[in-house]
């Protein structure tokens, strides 16, 4: 049986939406864990609950006419791999907009507003979304940061008794996603083509996006190629991360960078099965890199319309800038534990005026490397950029 985390943060915050807004929605990778987030919300509620999965065929069958089974319902309405009737966002606006109703909404999907675009166009206004991604370092402790970096956040990857049954867990995942889940979201891209897509992907992580090179290797078109990585991106299993440009006297890139999100999946991908493999493989930075980035995203509780990278043709770069209102966060990932101050930084720090510079490393102390700018351990990085927030 596989022990329960808890995820206090998720659970406050879902109860700060649930009496904001009439419909909330966690949005999440398949199995990432929003159905146990959404049951043990259950478990503490106090009132009437319904819950409606929709891969159950009996709860599926009881929403055949929609609008006359959920207006019958009061309290709080749980319904579960939503994004298997997408036609329900429209009947979801006509009973909110009911006066009086004394009802709640807690929707739970595997794809991304863009994807289910009729939630946002029907119930603009009504819904509030909160993502789940996987076990972050706050939540299962820094002394286990180096197996969840090596397993990946999903919570039955994490969790498996040995290392061989959460590779195998891992791979089976990637098979039934591509099998499964992308069709039943009512996408068209074939499943081995996507899977050798997102194979080759794996070995791009980190790296600028090149749709044309991509596009050359498979012998289709720029705009076939990018509907696949949107295709990922859309289901929380890539990061597409924009860069950064403003009117600077240099050329700046303007293509995203590309990760696979959970480093776990990365690695599976990869044919990564122990930890020595992945010291000895030539993406280990690049890991780290992607690791390190979802987890000050985290925790940072960073919007994706926050987050950048940010790189010019001459040379310097940053792996991470957080804008948020007139401040300028900027962070560096550095698999090494003795980080330094390079040129790159100094021309990042007075570019694009930053009024913090972290270099996230995987050692154990945390120390300035000059103005603004400070090495910060991983295990450490609850602490320390928690007054960055």
């Amino acid at each position: 049986m596989i022990r329960v985390i808890e995820r206090p943060g998720h659970l406050g915050e879902l109860r700060r939406l649930l009496r904001q807004f009439p419909v909330v929605a966690i949005l999440g990778a398949r199995q990432v864990g929003k159905t146990t987030l959404a049951r043990q919300l259950v478990a503490a509620h106090r009132g009437q609950v319904t819950y409606l999965d929709l891969e159950n065929p009996d709860d599926a069958a009881l929403l055949a006419e929609p609008l006359l089974a959920l207006r019958r319902l009061r309290g709080l309405v749980v319904v579960d791999e939503v994004q298997r009737r997408p036609g329900l966002f429209p009947v979801l606006r006509v009973l909110v907009d009911e006066a009086r109703a004394g009802r709640r909404f807690l929707v739970l999907g595997s794809a991304s507003p863009d994807l289910l675009q009729q939630s946002s166009e029907s119930l603009a206004g009504r819904i509030a979304y909160h993502e789940l991604g996987g076990f972050s370092v706050g939540e299962v402790g820094a002394a286990r940061a180096e197996a969840l970096w090596r397993r990946g956040g999903f919570p039955r990857a994490l969790l498996a008794p040995s290392e061989a049954e959460s590779l195998r867990w891992r791979r089976e995942l990637i098979g039934t996603f591509l099998a499964r889940d992308i069709p039943a979201l009512g996408l068209r891209p074939p499943a081995p083509t996507l899977r050798r897509f997102w194979l080759m992907l794996a070995h791009w992580h980190g790296q600028i996006w090149n749709g044309a090179e991509f596009a050359s290797s498979f012998g289709v078109a720029h705009t076939t190629i990018q509907r696949y990585l949107d295709v990922l991106s859309a289901t929380f299993m890539v990061r597409q991360l924009p860069a950064w440009h403003e009117n600077l006297a240099k050329r700046q890139v303007k293509a995203p960078k590309v990760y696979v999100r959970d480093s776990g999946l990365l690695h599976a991908l990869l044919g990564l099965r122990t930890q020595r493999e992945i010291e000895s493989h030539p993406k280990l930075g690049a890991s780290f890199e992607g690791f390190a980035l979802e987890t000050v995203v985290d925790r940072l509780g960073a919007l994706p319309e926050e987050c950048f990278f940010w790189a010019s043709h001459g040379g310097a770069e940053l792996d991470l800038l957080v804008v948020r209102g007139q401040r300028r966060l900027g962070f560096e990932f550095k698999r090494t534990s003795t980080p330094a101050m390079t040129r790159s930084m100094h021309v990042a720090l007075a570019d694009l005026r930053l009024d913090s510079l972290d270099v996230v490393h995987p050692g154990a102390r945390t120390f300035p490397l000059g103005a603004r700018v400070r090495a910060v351990a991983l295990e450490r990085v609850l602490e320390d950029v928690a007054g960055l927030r």
